[in-house]
């Protein structure tokens, strides 16, 4: 977001021009909302999978981030939270509708702090699902989570393409195997991923293309790429 605040993005690409970037992860990573509590979190058992713990920038809960593809937005736009979340689903559900696969806007649920408390199994952030998140077949497919200082606004997102998060309870859990159970149990019945929709799913590049296309659509836009020296330009 450095380069959005200090306007170095903006003086290169003009004021209201936002950025996506896409990216996948090697190796695996549990990642946990920017105010979640770890004393859950089984550190040692994560070191010995291999599989690293992060702390992302935005809310929500534990994410475990295997065969998936990840997306970033970041704007600079007067638009309210609420209205780019919207904006920023509805290139996904394009992006996806031009690949075949159906997907539609979820209603969304309230008092998720309270489910969370009185519920331990919901740890993961894929077993509830906010207004325009994306779902299919009555179970979440996309989770994304925002953050905005002052004018600049992040909004990050997963889409998993094969059921790489089994496993995740026993991440949270730590010793206690019913609690782990209850967390891969929930997290089967409430998400779903791209296999369990089309038996070929599309590949990461498929993906990034389709959502070029998309965004251009739906912003009746040009969309450009950033070449390396861009990319250098903006670290």
């Amino acid at each position: 977001m450095e380069c959005f605040r200090d306007g170095r993005f903006q003086r290169r690409f003009g004021e209201g021009c936002p950025l996506w970037r896409f990216y996948a992860w090697n190796p695996y990573a549990l990642s946990l909302g920017h105010g979640q509590d770890d004393s859950s979190i089984d550190y040692d058992r994560c070191a010995a999978k291999g599989i690293d713990v992060v702390r992302r920038p935005t809310g929500g809960r534990a994410v475990l981030h295997g065969d998936e593809f990840t997306y970033s937005f970041f704007s600079d736009a007067v638009y309210s939270n609420a209205e780019l979340y919207r904006m920023v689903h509805e290139v996904l559900l394009k992006a996806l509708t031009l690949l075949g696969i159906q997907t539609e806007f979820a209603r969304g649920g309230t008092g998720f702090a309270t489910r969370y408390r009185q519920n331990p199994a919901s740890q993961s952030c894929f077993t509830s699902s906010a207004r325009y998140e994306l779902q299919a077949e009555g179970r979440k497919l996309v989770g994304s989570a925002q953050r905005r200082s002052g004018n600049v606004l992040l909004q990050h997102g997963s889409l998993p393409l094969q059921r790489s998060r089994e496993g995740l309870g026993e991440l949270l859990g730590g010793t206690d195997s019913d609690l782990a159970r209850q967390v891969d149990e929930e997290l089967a019945l409430k998400s779903i991923v791209l296999s369990e929709l089309v038996p070929d799913p599309p590949t990461y590049a498929q993906l990034a293309a389709s959502i070029e296309t998309a965004a251009g659509a739906c912003g009746n836009v040009i969309v450009e790429k950033l070449d390396p020296q861009d990319l250098f330009a903006l670290l």
